[in-house]
């Protein structure tokens, strides 16, 4: 018995177009005139799926030039891949060998924004942890402010959109849809508030001072007893409204002066504890790319949020300063992170 011929180009075209108009295999094979078991045979190969592609392997590159793309690239943090390249005189390279090679040696992140140490700064930074080195941090309380917006600090966010389905809307506002300034403070495993600035108020001196007297001073330090407010150290950052004459005298009348009042160090919010808290917060209230349509809304969110602080997170973060003014000195005044 003779070999069998195989299909043809053009009746697999065919098989595919009748296999798409919704024909059964033995149909095709009447249609065609062909053996039911070979149409069959090809309709299962093809539903196997075509042989995964050998892709070709990664142009390589001399060590001599890989040590030039090295020092490139840590030279240059915020460069393209291209730009590295380029300015180590390698041409002909692919994006895709160019990205392989620098993903095996970095990591693409976003720039840190933080305010530029001179070397003023930077002695200054030391100064203080020298100062302070042997303080009692749990008698300390780190205040500062934080602005939130209605839409979050990047006013945009991204994540996983299952296939078929649409990217949600995002409300797009100018200043993240407008804000509110929270101020707060935290000691030993307390938090003290948060408390709300009035809507519209510009924190100079003058509104500074009252606003601690409607809150904190009120509705906290009151309370306090005696021997708490002799021992206590209030510290605040170098803010125009907190350091100038006016506050540092109205603070004083309030028996917050000298060694109660604590001296910081310019350009530092990686030495305030607080700032880590604001975190905490704002990773709560703008999870999963959440917005807010009114300023009473994300208030009630930031509220909400730090009633959900426990103890135990703040006398981490208060305990931490030892270890963040050794972190200080180890760099000789440079940035420890935070």
């Amino acid at each position: 018995m003779g070999q069998k011929k195989d299909l043809t180009g053009s009746e697999k075209s065919k098989i595919v177009r009748y296999l798409a108009e919704g024909c059964s295999s033995l149909k095709i094979a009447n249609l065609l005139k062909r053996d039911h078991r070979t149409i069959k045979r090809f309709i299962q190969n093809s539903q196997q799926g075509r042989k995964k592609r050998v892709e070709n392997p990664r142009r390589k590159i001399t060590a001599h030039k890989l040590r030039k793309v090295k020092r490139a690239a840590a030279k240059m943090p915020l460069a393209t891949g291209l730009a590295i390249f380029q300015s180590c005189n390698i041409t002909g390279v692919p994006k895709s060998t160019r990205c392989a090679i620098l993903r095996d040696m970095a990591k693409v992140r976003k720039a840190e924004r933080r305010p530029p140490l001179n070397k003023t700064h930077k002695l200054k930074r030391q100064d203080w942890a020298k100062k302070y080195l042997k303080t009692d941090f749990s008698k300390v309380l780190w205040t500062d402010e934080m602005r939130v917006s209605l839409d979050g600090p990047d006013g945009w966010a991204r994540g996983w959109i299952g296939k078929g389905q649409r990217a949600p809307v995002r409300l797009r506002r100018q200043q993240g849809g407008g804000g509110v300034l929270v101020w707060a403070g935290i000691i030993k495993d307390e938090l003290v508030g948060p408390f709300r600035v009035e809507d519209g108020v510009k924190l100079n001196s003058q509104s500074y001072c009252q606003f601690l007297e409607d809150t904190f001073f009120k509705q906290w330090y009151r309370k306090k007893s005696a021997s708490f407010k002799k021992n206590m150290i209030f510290m605040q950052d170098n803010a125009p409204s907190h350091a100038s004459k006016y506050s540092t005298a109205w603070l004083a009348r309030k028996g917050i002066k000298e060694e109660k009042l604590m001296t910081w160090p310019p350009c530092s919010p990686d030495l305030n504890p607080i700032e880590n808290l604001w975190s905490i917060i704002k990773c709560e209230i703008y999870k999963e790319g959440k917005q807010y349509t009114s300023l009473n809304s994300v208030w009630e969110a930031v509220v909400a949020a730090a009633r959900n602080v426990d103890g135990e997170q703040i006398k981490t973060l208060t305990e931490s300063m030892d270890g963040r003014l050794l972190s200080v000195l180890a760099k000789k005044g440079g940035y420890i992170g935070r």
